[in-house]
């Protein structure tokens, strides 16, 4: 049997940034997954603005700008954002899209101060969910992390001391054990936690193909009475959604001939396929949340806490976010400095924030039927509503994740403060940015005031002190880029002393 630190069941995006958390804080932690090899069936083609921001604060930003430049270089031209990206600059950009309808950069309001402090991950958007997860686990492996393929999960015994997890492989225990397993996880189910929700009512696909002959099909998002449906940017990349309920055996491969039947049902246009590269991708707006997100010892993360629709790829953006907010709470606790409670507030603060992403993915679903009313809806909603600059900046603000709140102060009135919020592109005189010093996972505390008044000592290991003097309010950074502490002239020393304690655990 062996034994380490924590066990992460799941290598896909959640499980690999979850468990790079934890090797930067030096905890000893292997890897779970059942896959021999990284899942390469086609999945999100980008990360929004807050996931580029955690791979900004870790160092991974020009290996972000890196893969959206050789993605950019494989689909040529194609709509707003892509022409948006090669202008250059930094620019508030969006990627994606609220139903079918594309974010347009140039409805944008470049002057919103809530968009301007985002900027700086512009040009690392367009990664493609295969290559997140090859560049997390290149940063997983320089880490010394330990990460096992073609290991698969049978079941769990968790105790009040520790994990012990049954695999293909032999038992692994642990003190800690992470279930980022996906959405039919079997160690959730084991733990016989409530995985509530709604069942699906339509079943999409997602796929590169030969075509014999697509000339019929138009490029960008397309409605019809029977679903909707996208072709390219990549060439032969197909996406739709139809209203039905998907086939018994949902792990059934997609065949060509199911492939095509959809395709031609959706477009209304008599396509023939003649191959798939790699497989193709069957999904569903199955949409459920777990009642809980820890028993005991052990955590539920990424699918395994949530699944939904694949719409406007949610759910890599869910996932890395609840993987930034455990991992370093978890390390913490490790390490034996986690103030009382701070575990709790992984679900305290990550559930709320599932649920919301659930209901955008619902909302989308809504829009996408293909009766009569719900046609003239998206007339209002994508001909009138999204074309309104003040409309555009509020949808892509919450698409992108930069509206995420927590509530992190017990006695500050945070009403008019950045405390809550994600940190952003916080720029210092000093020519660097609040991102480059958070590569190694501390909390940042950037003292901005023009005597280092707020000077902290005997932190080092879990805090990294940057002094810049300039008319701005001073920073108390967590390491998942949330602001738990800004000056503001009214008791300062005493509320930066009550989020350290409360955060970091300083006495």
């Amino acid at each position: 049997m062996e034994r380490t630190e924590v066990i992460v069941a799941g290598a896909g995006p959640t499980g690999l940034f979850l468990a790079g958390e934890l090797a930067l804080r030096g905890v000893g932690v292997t890897v779970l997954d059942r896959l021999p090899e990284p899942d390469l069936n086609i999945k999100a083609g980008s990360v929004n603005v807050a996931s580029a921001e955690l791979l900004d604060r870790r160092g991974l930003l020009p290996a972000a700008e890196a893969a959206q430049r050789r993605f950019l270089a494989s689909v040529g031209k194609f709509g707003p954002t892509v022409e948006a990206a090669k202008r250059g600059g930094r620019r508030f950009l969006a990627a994606g899209h609220f139903a079918g309808f594309l974010f347009d950069n140039d409805l944008i309001d470049q002057s919103d101060p809530v968009l301007a402090a985002h900027r700086a991950v512009s040009n690392g958007l367009g990664v493609p969910q295969q290559e997140v997860e090859q560049m997390l686990a290149e940063h997983c492996a320089q880490l010394g992390v330990d990460v096992r393929r073609g290991v698969e999960v049978h079941g769990v015994r968790a105790g009040d001391e520790a994990v012990t997890v049954e695999t293909s492989a032999g038992e692994f225990t642990a003190d800690w054990l992470v279930a980022a397993d996906g959405g039919r996880s079997v160690i959730r189910k084991q733990l016989g936690i409530e995985f509530d929700g709604t069942d699906p009512e339509m079943t999409g696909y997602q796929a590169i193909a030969d075509f014999e002959d697509a000339s019929g099909l138009r490029p960008g998002w397309t409605w019809t009475p029977n679903g909707v449906y996208a072709y390219g940017p990549v060439p032969g990349r197909i996406f739709l959604s139809r209203f039905r309920k998907p086939p018994q055996d949902r792990d059934a491969a997609v065949s060509v001939e199911e492939l095509q039947e959809a395709v031609r049902d959706v477009t209304g246009v008599p396509v023939t396929i003649t191959g798939i590269h790699g497989r193709a991708t069957r999904f569903t707006d199955h949409t459920r949340q777990a009642r809980h997100y820890r028993r005991g010892r052990v955590f539920l993360a990424g699918d395994a806490a949530h699944v939904h629709s694949p719409l406007g790829g949610q759910g890599l953006n869910l996932g890395l976010g609840d993987a930034a907010n455990l991992g370093w709470k978890l390390a913490a606790t490790v390490r034996g400095w986690a103030p009382a409670g701070l575990l709790d507030t992984y679900e305290t603060e990550r559930r709320p924030i599932g649920a919301a992403v659930l209901d955008w993915t619902r909302a989308q679903v809504a829009l996408l039927r293909g009766d009569e009313r719900t046609e003239q809806l998206r007339k209002i909603v994508g001909g009138e509503l999204l074309r309104v600059p003040a409309a555009m900046n509020r949808i892509v603000a919450l698409s992108s994740g930069i509206l995420q709140h927590y509530d992190v102060s017990d006695t500050a009135d945070t009403a008019a403060a950045p405390v809550g919020s994600i940190a952003g592109d916080v720029e210092l005189t000093s020519g660097t940015r609040l991102a480059d010093h958070a590569h190694d996972g501390r909390f940042v505390l950037v003292d901005r005031s023009p005597d280092g008044r707020f000077a902290v000592s005997g932190l080092a290991d879990r805090l990294a002190y940057v002094a810049d003097p300039a008319d701005e309010p001073s920073l108390l950074v967590r390491p998942d880029g949330v602001i738990v502490w800004a000056s503001s002239g009214d008791d300062d020393q005493k509320l930066l002393d009550a989020a350290l304690a409360r955060w970091a655990g300083a006495k």
